[in-house]
């Protein structure tokens, strides 16, 4: 469904655009251009006063997965989580930090968006089918608007970020371009 509308009470959600992923995947132009988009929405929220929500992965927790599989517990090296330089962390930012697939999962990110008042998730980052998605299904399961930037967000499986914005995403909540969000954000302040 295309984006009808920016709500007064809305909030960007930048899921996973950190150093140790982004590194990883700095050859594959979807990403670059998630990055650079996603930055570009970070900048228009903050400068309309809107809440800006950056999410980093630490790693999953110790132990096993539900389908039996061992999980790596090692540690990821320095600086691996640390949120990419081009976001331009603000101190009006807010941070979570996540273990698991989803930014909603075992972290404060609803207590957070419930306190500010915030009813529409307008979701970027990645990677599109794992922490992109997982957090959109959370988010509409939580009862938020949600809004996903297709040109903010990538997965370094072409077909997978296809699927999710072609087939997932629009049971979810709407789907919009950067250009789209950000011109509907300046329509509404």
């Amino acid at each position: 469904m295309p984006l009808t509308t920016i709500d007064p009470a809305s909030a960007l959600v930048v899921v996973d655009l950190q150093k140790g992923i982004v590194s990883a995947l700095a050859d594959d132009p979807a990403i670059t251009t998630a990055v650079k988009q996603a930055t570009h929405l970070a900048a228009e929220f903050r400068r309309h006063g809107l809440p800006v929500v950056l999410v980093n992965v630490t790693g999953r927790a110790s132990g096993r997965t539900d389908i039996g599989r061992a999980v790596n517990t090692t540690a990821p090296p320095s600086g691996w989580a640390d949120l990419v330089d081009e976001l331009d962390v603000r101190p009006t930012d807010h941070l979570i930090t996540k273990r698991r697939r989803s930014a909603f999962h075992d972290t404060g990110l609803d207590t957070l968006l419930r306190d500010l008042g915030v009813a529409q998730v307008v979701l970027c980052g990645v990677a599109t089918g794992s922490g992109v998605e997982s957090t959109a299904r959370s988010a509409s399961d939580h009862g938020y608007h949600v809004v996903l930037v297709t040109d903010a967000m990538g997965d370094p499986d072409p077909e997978i970020h296809r699927h999710s914005v072609e087939r997932v995403f629009p049971k979810l909540g709407e789907t919009a371009t950067t250009a789209e969000v950000v011109d509907m954000v300046e329509a509404t302040r």
